[in-house]
C-alpha cells in the first residue's frame, strides 16, 4: 500500500471519532519466509497459538483495510461496537450464558470451552504473546473481533480442536475473510496430516475443501450480533447462517477410528499406521 493510501485511511473517522487507521500503526510487510518458518514451528507445537498470529502478520491481505472500512463504518458495525465493544467479557461470563434456554448456542459454547479448558481471555493472552502494540483505531476492533469469534466458529461449524478440525476452521475462516495465512495453515496443515496418516482412506482434503466452501457460502459471522446469536437455538442459528453438517470431516473421523487411528492424536510425533480393526 502506498503512503498516500495509508494517509487517506488515517483521515477516515467513525461517527464516534475513532480513526480507521492510526497513523502510528506499522505498515504490514509481506514476509512469506517468516510465515513458513513459523508454520514449521507450529507443526512441532500445535498448541502455540501465538505462532498462528505471527503467520497472519507475515501474510497481510491486500483487501484487509477495505474490509475493515466496509464493516466498521457501516450502521451494523457502529451498532456492534456500541453493544459488543469487547467480546471476551461476554463470552467468558458462563454464568450469564447458562441462563439462556438449553439447546442454545450459548450452552453449546460453554460446553465446548469448559470441556477443552479454554477461555476467550486465554486466546487474548496468546495473542498478546506476539508483543505487538495496540492502537486506538477501528483496525484494532476488527482484529480483536476476528480473533474472539474463533472458538464460536468451532461450535457453529461442528469442527473440533483436533488437527483436522483446526485446519477446517481456518479454511472456513478463509472462505469468510480471505488471507494467505489461512490458506497456508489450512492446506499445508492438511497436507501434513495426510502425510502423517499415509495409507489411510480418510478424505482429508475433501474435508478441508468442504469447510472452505461452507465459509464462502455463509454470511460473515463476525458481522453478526454475537450476543443475540448466543441466546438462540444452535440448530436455528446454523440453518439461518447456512452452515451444514461437516459430513466429510466426520467421515474422516469414522474411517480413522476404524483404522485404529485416534483423530485427536495425529500430530503427537508418534508414527501412525492405519490398520483395519475387527468389526
Amino acid at each position: 500500500m502506498t503512503q498516500t493510501a495509508r494517509d487517506d485511511y488515517s483521515r477516515i473517522f467513525a461517527s464516534d471519532g475513532t480513526v480507521l487507521l492510526h497513523p502510528d500503526r506499522p505498515v504490514a510487510r509481506y514476509r512469506p519466509l517468516r510465515a513458513v518458518r513459523n508454520f514449521q514451528k507450529l507443526i512441532k507445537d500445535k498448541e502455540d497459538t501465538s505462532l498462528v498470529f505471527k503467520i497472519f502478520e507475515s501474510l497481510p491481505s491486500k483487501d484487509f483495510l477495505p474490509r475493515v472500512e466496509e464493516l466498521a463504518l457501516s450502521e451494523r458495525g457502529a451498532a456492534l461496537r456500541a453493544s459488543e465493544p469487547y467480546l471476551p467479557e461476554i463470552l467468558d461470563d458462563h454464568e450469564a450464558l447458562r441462563r439462556t434456554p438449553r439447546g442454545s448456542l450459548a450452552h453449546a459454547y460453554c460446553d465446548f470451552m469448559e470441556a477443552e479448558g479454554l477461555s476467550a481471555a486465554g486466546l487474548v493472552a496468546e495473542y498478546d504473546r506476539v508483543g505487538r502494540p495496540r492502537y486506538p483505531d477501528l483496525v484494532e476492533w476488527f482484529i480483536n473481533r476476528s480473533r474472539d469469534t474463533h472458538d464460536l466458529f468451532h461450535v457453529l461449524t461442528g469442527y473440533g480442536r483436533d488437527a483436522l478440525g483446526e485446519q477446517c476452521v481456518l479454511l472456513f475462516t478463509h472462505g469468510q475473510a480471505p488471507s494467505h495465512g489461512h490458506l497456508l495453515i489450512g492446506y499445508a496443515g492438511a497436507a501434513n496430516i495426510a502425510k502423517t496418516v499415509r495409507g489411510s482412506k480418510a478424505p482429508v482434503f475433501g474435508a478441508v475443501r468442504q469447510a472452505h466452501r461452507t465459509g464462502k457460502g455463509a454470511p460473515s459471522l463476525m458481522a453478526q450480533p454475537i450476543r443475540e446469536l448466543l441466546a438462540r437455538p444452535l440448530e436455528e442459528v446454523r440453518r439461518d447462517l447456512r452452515i451444514p453438517e461437516p459430513t466429510v470431516y466426520r467421515e474422516c473421523h469414522r474411517i480413522w477410528r476404524r483404522e485404529g487411528i485416534d483423530p485427536y492424536d495425529l500430530l503427537s510425533g508418534k508414527p501412525v499406521e492405519p490398520q483395519l480393526l475387527a468389526a
